[in-house]
């Protein structure tokens, strides 16, 4: 019996071409909902590789991985020298159609930690956006990463590569980094380490995950600052410990309310308190360390942007402050030269590098080798420093171009009262203007920022709009200020 091929393609899904990459598998998937619509009958032989090639517009090859794909679920018989058939036994019998919507009930039930991640995540991402990124926080001046220098390292890393450091790679870390990365901090944060307590990780959340599995149980209690990086906080929510808000104050985390409890972590972004930017002063981080040793804690010191808010005048790290071996101290190379890197960092106490290398193994095994040698490469010959010397001056300049437009254009509507918190500001709005839906306004026209109310765990919640400054060019800066006073305008009317 003849039959149509390519109208009976067509109208079981093939022809959509856009992601033409996988046409084999437009095709295959066509083929087999036309076997089992019985639109094949059964023992139809189905065109020769080359006829079906030519008659649809696509290669040989296209249709041979379609072909062999119907072969291997035995949709298909293949006869040497004879060509291909449709299998009886599939032909005709009433299979879910591909694509078919499942009713609910049909999948085991989502855990209670996979909801609440998924219902607090949803949350953030809404304000994240693909349309620009103005003023998206947590960026750095990625317009000007050294590609080149960067690129030739990897270069140079291939060309060397033995077939042995393909192989597994240690688990916390290749050496050469971890030496490096202890030298640096010895450098920008006066901390001696051993290199050995030293664990690579993809950044700052994830070495915050690892220690956080490491040490708590359920209802064992956790300070936070309020307000705080969300993320920190969905991870110890998660883990079902009792969050111990701390508010913020003019020197930091404050203390003085927070002596009635026995926490087992104190999590701090003392450098520049996120999302805040207040510096923790000396005193209080005196204090913190020794209350900590009083309630037998370890202190999460989460450093993640020191290098942005540290140059002017540099605060001793808690980590250098402690003798007692219970400070984690986090870093990232995330914020500092990109975040696709995925590279980060954590200084873990020795009794607890056993049990952080035994759950890392048991999770994501270790960081991608090459990434390492690569990044090891990059602060040996020096590019790390003047990358960050280039960062800063680029930044500090666009800061300073940023404040000016705003100050223009903005500042009748928001307040900037701390123009000190790293590579980002936040800007206050008046009590009656709702930030979040501020927010969601602004992303329609193509602005991103971030609700300041969410990032408070509990209590009073200020209203307000965190901005990314140093990712967007100064021409950049002006024209999207500018912008913003007039979205900002039609929002309030």
């Amino acid at each position: 019996m003849k039959y149509n091929i390519k109208n009976i393609l067509l109208i079981h899904g093939f022809g959509d071409k856009e992601n033409y990459q996988n046409i084999y598998i437009n095709l295959y998937k066509a083929l087999k909902l036309a076997i089992v619509k019985n639109a094949l009958k059964s023992h139809a032989q189905l065109p020769p590789t080359r006829v079906l090639a030519k008659d649809i517009g696509v290669s040989r090859s296209t249709v041979i991985k379609a072909y062999d794909l119907l072969v291997l679920e035995k949709y298909v018989n293949t006869k040497v020298g004879s060509g291909y058939y449709v299998n009886s036994s599939k032909s005709k019998k009433l299979q879910t159609p591909i694509g078919a919507k499942f009713e609910l009930g049909d999948y085991p039930k989502i855990s209670k930690r996979g909801l609440a991640f998924k219902s607090n995540i949803q949350i953030i991402n809404n304000y994240k956006s693909n349309t620009g990124i103005a003023f998206r926080p947590g960026l750095p001046p990625l317009d000007i990463f050294p590609v080149s220098q960067w690129k030739n390292l990897v270069n140079n890393y291939w060309k060397t590569v033995k077939a042995s450091e393909l192989s597994y790679s240690h688990t916390t870390g290749i050496n050469s980094l971890k030496k490096n990365i202890s030298n640096y901090l010895k450098i920008y944060r006066n901390i001696d380490c051993d290199p050995n307590q030293v664990v690579i990780t993809t950044g700052s959340l994830h070495s915050l995950s690892l220690i956080g599995d490491a040490l708590i149980d359920k209802n064992d209690e956790v300070v936070i600052e309020n307000p705080t990086y969300p993320y920190a906080y969905n991870l110890f929510n998660s883990l079902k410990s009792k969050i111990c808000p701390a508010p913020i104050d003019k020197e930091g985390m404050e203390l003085k309310n927070l002596k009635v409890f026995n926490p087992k972590i104190i999590y701090t972004t003392p450098s520049n308190q996120y999302p805040t930017g207040v510096k923790m002063s000396l005193e209080r981080r005196l204090e913190l360390v020794k209350w900590a040793s009083s309630k037998n804690a370890i202190i999460v010191e989460d450093d993640y942007d020191h290098e942005f808010s540290n140059w002017e005048n540099p605060i001793s790290s808690i980590y250098s402050l402690d003798k007692q071996e219970r400070v984690v101290y986090l870093g990232t190379f995330n914020k500092l030269l990109h975040p696709s890197l995925r590279l980060g960092y954590m200084i873990v106490p020795h009794y607890l590098l056993d049990t952080v290398t035994a759950l890392y193994q048991q999770s994501s095994r270790f960081v991608n080798p090459a990434s390492q040698k690569i990044l090891s490469a990059f602060i040996e010959k020096d590019y790390l420093n003047k990358h960050i010397r280039h960062v800063l001056e680029v930044s500090l300049e666009r800061k300073s171009v940023f404040l000016d437009s705003f100050s223009n254009h903005l500042e009748e509507y928001i307040d900037i009262n701390n123009k000190n918190s790293g590579l980002h500001i936040i800007g206050h709005l008046d009590k009656n203007i709702n930030d979040q839906k501020l927010s969601d306004f602004l992303k329609t026209k193509g602005i991103t920022t971030h609700p300041y109310s969410l990032y408070f765990i509990e209590g009073k919640k200020r209203n307000g709009l965190i901005m990314g400054y140093s990712s967007v060019n100064n021409k950049t800066i002006k024209e999207t200020i500018f912008k913003m006073k007039n979205e900002v305008d039609n929002f309030k009317n």
